[in-house]
């Protein structure tokens, strides 16, 4: 099952694990797979503080980053972080403020400890990624980088690709496969419809060998709806390089996730989740609840675009975090996930979860094979 990118990377089995926890990122490649951190929310001291613990935990494996950098964004221009802030806050309308905290206060969600209503850019912009960049780029067993959102400006793809490292991005569209290829990515992550966060609406079976076929020649990842050894032998089989997970991390015996959310993942199905802008501005994919359906109803204010409805929400994703089992929080909770929710009903070791996808993989392998020898 190795593939080329398992040599480029020096890893045993093409399981990327996209996650924001550090002990998940160690656990997975430990277990011979590649564990990506998702940076989003971190300012520079708090990701080295998270990529310090993981050199110290992680061995000779390596690991990866996961960063967002946008190519465009409302208000992008040449100033620092808190310039750009104070302009992009300047466009938030209070009418959408007001009705994002009284979300919250109606459902009985605690205010912040230091009573602030915004976490700020949360990572979503250029000026705020870089030094999330050049941060990764310090560690020698950072191997990889991969943008969340779009193809990543010029400029970003040859200082990462300079210092010996692979770019890759996510897409839910061919148009963004091509555009991956034109700017010379090393690798592409497509990610089908039902996967969790930012995503398309095609479903992965379609878009998958629609990928590959665009990508021309450049490995690509298989993301959305990958929870089992049968799934991933599917990707495979498509023309994938490997899978792209995420949704399956967040329920492991590692993962800092409170109890409460850990509950609702768990208890939830295949049909409990929405693509929905109403917490960063374009369509991502969670469990659907109070807080989606109210910036759905016809009354109620629209979700601005990204950067401008991250300005909005930050505040319920850090307050619904870190109050996941107060009152109704989970009513207005941000819970990213995709589909393969549905499959996810117990919890599970990181390693156990690793051990299961290549025990399934083989297994469905052999059964393909002898239906396809009798």
């Amino acid at each position: 099952m190795r593939s080329e990118l398992c040599d480029k990377l020096g890893i045993e089995h093409p399981i990327f694990a996209f996650t924001h926890c550090r002990d998940v990122v160690v656990a997975v490649s430990k277990a011979g797979g590649i564990g990506v951190l998702g940076a989003v929310g971190f300012t520079r001291e708090q990701l080295k503080e998270e990529l310090d613990w993981i050199d110290e935990h992680i061995g000779d494996k390596p690991y990866g980053v996961d960063i967002v950098i946008p190519q465009k964004y409302e208000g992008m221009g040449d100033m620092s972080p808190a310039e750009l802030e104070a302009q992009l806050t300047a466009m938030v309308p209070q009418e959408h403020i007001d009705f994002a905290q009284k979300l919250l206060a109606d459902h009985g969600v605690p205010a912040w400890e230091d009573g602030t209503t915004s976490m700020g850019l949360l990572g979503w912009t250029e000026a705020t990624a870089t030094p999330l960049l050049e941060e990764a780029l310090t560690r020698k067993k950072c191997v990889m980088i991969a943008n969340a959102l779009g193809t990543p400006p010029a400029d970003k793809v040859k200082m990462i690709q300079d210092s010996g490292r692979l770019v890759g991005a996510l897409c839910g569209k061919v148009k963004q496969v091509r555009s991956h290829v034109e700017a010379g990515l090393d690798f592409i992550v497509a990610q089908g419809g039902e996967g969790g966060g930012h995503t398309g609406d095609v479903g992965s079976i379609v878009f998958w060998p629609q990928a590959v076929a665009a990508a021309d020649g450049i490995p690509v990842l298989a993301a959305g709806g990958i929870g089992t050894g049968q799934q991933m032998l599917a990707a495979m089989a498509l023309g994938c390089a490997g899978v792209w997970t995420g949704s399956l991390w967040l329920t492991v015996e590692e993962a800092h996730a409170e109890p409460a959310q850990k509950e609702s993942l768990l208890k939830a199905s295949s049909e409990d989740t929405v693509r929905s802008r109403s917490w960063t501005g374009k369509p991502c994919r969670m469990l659907k609840n109070d807080w989606t359906e109210a910036w759905e109803a016809p009354e109620n204010p629209k979700p601005l675009g990204m950067p401008l409805q991250g300005l909005v929400s930050g505040d319920g994703i850090r307050r619904t975090a870190k109050y996941a089992g107060v009152a109704d929080t989970q009513k207005v909770a941000f819970n990213p996930v995709g589909q393969v929710v549905g499959q996810i009903n117990a919890v599970e070791s990181t390693r156990g979860v690793v051990m299961r996808l290549l025990n399934e993989y083989a297994d469905a392998y052999e059964k393909v094979t002898a239906q396809l020898e009798g």
